[in-house]
């Protein structure tokens, strides 16, 4: 499992687009019948990546629990939320299947000792994209379809932001310890997400992009409002974003991304607003 520490704004200030790559980008995610596994000492939160394709993958494979966790298992004291962003699939909860489409989400509570993923098709393997956090009381598990989540329509055309924001893990749909996550799908026309964009102190995100066209890309862009960064993305890669930072992002073209939230608070609009104009 890749371990990455946390880096203060003052430091990153100073860091090339090599040292930002390596330490917010999170790269290659999808490796066949494999766990990629990325741990930000951010929140303690971990993002995963699992494509399932000659077998079934635990959650666990190749992870040493008890020192990454120090605990028996890898949601003892953690939550966890997965996307399909891939073919069908199938998600085996201790003992209880449930079958994902794409964009469908699975929410699984602390405490599931087993959680093991397959695709229905080889030849069109299902891709999972995971983010766990900790959580110190358990809730309850949970497969949610886009009908599901709570749909919120933000933007316009005229600004190139026309978006539909699908709250799965949310406070609105269902309740989890600390854990959110949902899918926003920028409109063809529009390639700006999160704009104007804002920090919140009290948690920190996770973004991975998605269904962005071959040969495109994303300009995500992150730092402090009045020293800003950004960060070249392709499809299927995800960011850690601290509380810090901005998070928005514009595209080659439309897009879509998926985004998880731990911290202190869930609510929705518990954000610190950051005006275009005083961007730096």
């Amino acid at each position: 499992m890749d371990i990455r520490y946390g880096a203060n704004q003052n430091d990153v200030k100073r860091y090339t687009t090599g040292d930002l790559r390596q330490e917010f980008l999170i790269r290659d995610l999808y490796v066949a019948d494999a766990v990629r596994a990325v741990y930000s000492h951010i929140d303690r939160m971990v993002t995963l990546g699992i494509m399932p394709v000659s077998g079934s993958v635990a959650i666990d494979k190749g992870i040493d629990v008890r020192h990454s966790f120090g605990t028996a298992f890898f949601l003892e004291g953690r939550e966890a939320g997965f996307f399909n962003i891939g073919g069908p699939g199938l998600c085996t909860v201790d003992g209880q299947t449930y079958r994902l489409g794409n964009k469908d989400c699975i929410y699984i509570t602390r405490g599931v000792k087993e959680v093991v993923f397959s695709s229905e098709d080889a030849a069109n393997p299902a891709k999972f994209y995971g983010v766990s956090a900790p959580a110190h009381r358990a809730c309850q598990t949970r497969l949610l379809t886009l009908t599901d989540a709570a749909k919120k329509p933000l933007g316009a055309l005229e600004t190139s932001n026309k978006r539909v924001i699908n709250q799965f893990i949310h406070p609105d749909v269902l309740e989890t310890c600390q854990l959110s996550m949902g899918l926003t799908v920028l409109e063809p026309g529009s390639v700006w997400n999160t704009m104007p964009c804002h920090t919140h102190e009290r948690r920190m995100e996770i973004y991975t992009y998605i269904d962005i066209p071959e040969n495109n890309v994303v300009f995500h862009l992150m730092g402090t409002p009045d020293e800003t960064r950004h960060l070249v993305m392709r499809n299927g890669e995800a960011v850690i974003s601290p509380s810090w930072s901005i998070h928005s992002g514009c595209g080659t073209s439309n897009y879509a991304f998926i985004w998880a939230m731990g911290g202190e608070n869930k609510v929705f609009d518990d954000m610190d607003a950051v005006n275009p104009g005083d961007l730096r």
